[in-house]
């Protein structure tokens, strides 16, 4: 069976044995925020326990490295939708140790997408276009370093009220210890 027959089928009974009821909630965030955090499988549960998450207490938006690298990019518009449209009060930004976009090998993820089929000419065709695909794929040296980048590109958007509070966070993969490196509160 493959994996889309394996969720169909679990949804069926997912779905007969009322199992939803429980999540049932609006989209408005109860808890009015939004949360932007790392794609890292090991946080999928354990942020939200970690932070005191429930469903429908906030808006969360899942990238690679917890990182807004564009000011008009679909991350900063999911901020920015969150917080007009859906009431969203405070953003944390939540990196975590040990993250994979840290120290990235671009070259060998390059190699990787060439060895699957990407066609060199395709890289040089966006080269010359003006993207550099090795910086475009480009993480960071230093997650708390990031994290107040990402921070500072919210808070300094054009679009993005004044008022809204930004924080960063930094968690532990393995406990769900959460340490401060940008606190929102203070001005």
């Amino acid at each position: 069976m493959s994996k889309l027959e394996q969720i169909i089928a679990y949804n069926k009974n997912f779905i007969n044995n009322k199992e939803y009821e429980e999540y049932v909630t609006t989209k408005i965030p109860k808890k009015k925020m939004v949360i932007l955090s790392c794609m890292d499988t090991r946080l999928t549960e354990l942020l939200p326990k970690a932070m005191n998450i429930k469903n429908g207490d906030a808006k969360i938006i899942k990238d690679a490295g917890a990182t807004v690298i564009h000011p008009f990019g679909g991350v900063m518009r999911s901020i920015l939708v969150a917080v007009y449209e859906f009431g969203a009060e405070d953003v944390f930004v939540v990196g975590h140790h040990g993250c994979g976009m840290s120290n990235l090998d671009t070259k060998s993820l390059v190699n990787k997408m060439i060895d699957s089929g990407i066609k060199e000419e395709t890289l040089s065709t966006l080269e010359k276009a003006g993207i550099n695909v090795e910086r475009w794929l480009h993480g960071f040296e230093s997650v708390e370093e990031s994290i107040r980048e990402s921070v500072k590109m919210i808070k300094e958007h054009p679009l993005f009220p004044k008022d809204i509070k930004v924080h960063g966070l930094i968690m532990s993969p393995e406990t769900g210890e959460v340490e401060i490196i940008v606190n929102g509160d203070m001005k």
